[in-house]
């Protein structure tokens, strides 16, 4: 079964600089239909205007995955690390014990988009971590990538949790057909574009729940790029 989760349901939060899009529950947002999917919690479509950004604010026991998209994001944390990403870079800090951090967009020109992806770990209070990776564009046309795993597999981020992130990039006749692992859950996110996922079309900001589906059909992309989970079969986080 593929469940719809279409983009202008969203949860918005609109603060002037800051303009993003929840497909979960998250901060001011609640819906308790929404509550975030196995032991995937959020994902947020955040645009930032330029030269602004979170102040340093505090996490623990928490996967939180950036995926840039466009232009520059800005990282400094409790940790020592300093970093810029930018769009082909992955992100991925565990906060463990608890780490502070803060996020700007790196320029005074351009707005940076990006996706923030929060995960529940299998563990708690950890030494916090920071992962960075860059994934080139034509390791993710027509295919989709590892970006994300519990095992640090095929050069991928390691999570502390059963979670595989891949992340993919279709357009015109690019297409592939990617089999999950069975008894396992699934979700969809176009972070750009549009594509057909077995023969359903999706658009930017689209996202679909996956339940006993292993077959996915990726095709009929323009200039789509799209992240799948591999999830544990949990219907709601355990957080």
């Amino acid at each position: 079964m593929l469940e719809l989760r279409p983009s202008d349901r969203r949860g918005v939060a609109n603060l002037g600089w800051l303009h993003s899009r929840h497909s979960f529950s998250f901060g001011s947002y609640y819906d308790p239909d929404q509550s975030g999917f196995s032991d995937l919690l959020a994902i947020n479509d955040d645009r930032v205007r330029p030269g602004r950004g979170f102040d340093t604010h505090g996490h623990r026991d928490m996967e939180i995955v950036s995926y840039v998209l466009a232009g520059t994001l800005e990282h400094q944390d409790s940790m020592g690390t300093g970093s810029v990403i930018r769009p082909g870079d992955v992100q991925m800090m565990s906060a463990g014990s608890g780490v502070r951090h803060s996020e700007y967009n790196a320029s005074r020109t351009q707005e940076v988009h990006f996706l923030q992806i929060w995960i529940i770990p299998d563990r708690q209070g950890v030494t916090p971590r920071y992962q960075q990776t860059y994934v080139d564009a034509a390791d993710k046309r027509g295919r989709l990538r590892l970006i994300c795993s519990p095992d640090g597999a095929a050069g991928s981020l390691s999570l502390y949790q059963d979670t595989r992130i891949y992340a993919g990039l279709f357009d015109g006749g690019e297409q592939q057909r990617f089999t999950l692992p069975e008894h396992r859950f699934g979700y969809i996110q176009v972070a750009r574009g549009t594509l057909k996922v077995n023969g359903e079309r999706l658009s930017e900001g689209d996202g679909a729940r996956l339940r006993q589906v292993r077959d996915l059909d990726f095709s009929e992309g323009e200039d789509a790029e799209v992240l799948l989970f591999d999830l544990r079969p949990n219907e709601s986080p355990n957080y």
